[in-house]
């Protein structure tokens, strides 16, 4: 799959950050079972690459990608692990070409029309818009589309269930990421029944 058949699976990737590496299978499991396959870990605490690593064994009809990806080493992680897909707050040619090598699907963060016309130029047409809301938000998204008619975006940051919707409803919007659908307390508490309900509300929001 390329990066536009991965977000299209789902209105809603969660990204989700993992402190406790024994939670990252039923989390993964919960966020499937509600809808949402399509897995984004950040890579932002010592137990990202184990909970990636677990989810991507044991939970094999989730879609599992590492995110916050900055570094040349983040990539050669991604590709021991099996991960699926890599998502990049920003955008630098040599990540860019890095990833290309690497052969997996790549969705680079922008949050400017000179960010988004250099990924354009690097091939890249889908894009994280990030972070979305401190960035102009739906506004400027509106505004993009204009000169960029065939730029698509993940829009991600500032995002809850009520904002989504009208994202969603933006022409240039494939999907959005957010990690509502996953709170902390419920992870931490174990209620993964919760976090499939979650997942469920957020799966149907393009049915609105």
């Amino acid at each position: 799959m390329n990066i536009r058949d991965i977000a299209g699976l789902a209105p809603v990737i969660p990204i989700i950050t993992i402190d406790d590496p024994a939670t990252a299978v039923p989390l993964a499991r919960a966020l499937v079972a509600g809808g949402l396959p399509v897995i984004e870990v950040t890579l932002r605490t010592e137990a990202a690459l184990a909970a990636a690593r677990a989810m991507i064994a044991q939970v094999p009809e989730a879609v599992i990608g590492l995110g916050t990806v900055t570094r040349r080493d983040h990539v050669a992680a991604a590709l021991d692990i099996g991960a699926r897909f890599l998502v990049s707050p920003g955008f630098s040619t040599e990540l860019a070409e890095l990833v290309r090598q690497s052969k997996l699907p790549f969705l680079p963060g922008i949050a400017t029309a000179s960010e988004l016309m250099a990924a354009l130029a690097s091939g890249f047409s889908i894009l994280k818009f990030f972070p979305a809301e401190p960035a102009g938000g739906i506004a400027m998204l509106r505004a993009l589309h204009g000169p960029f008619p065939d730029a698509a975006f993940c829009p991600t940051g500032g995002i809850d269930a009520d904002k989504a919707v009208a994202y969603l409803e933006l022409p240039n919007v494939v999907a959005v990421g957010g990690s509502w659908v996953a709170p902390r307390p419920a992870v931490i508490a174990k209620d993964w029944p919760k976090i499939t309900a979650l997942a469920r509300a957020a799966s149907d929001l393009r049915k609105r």
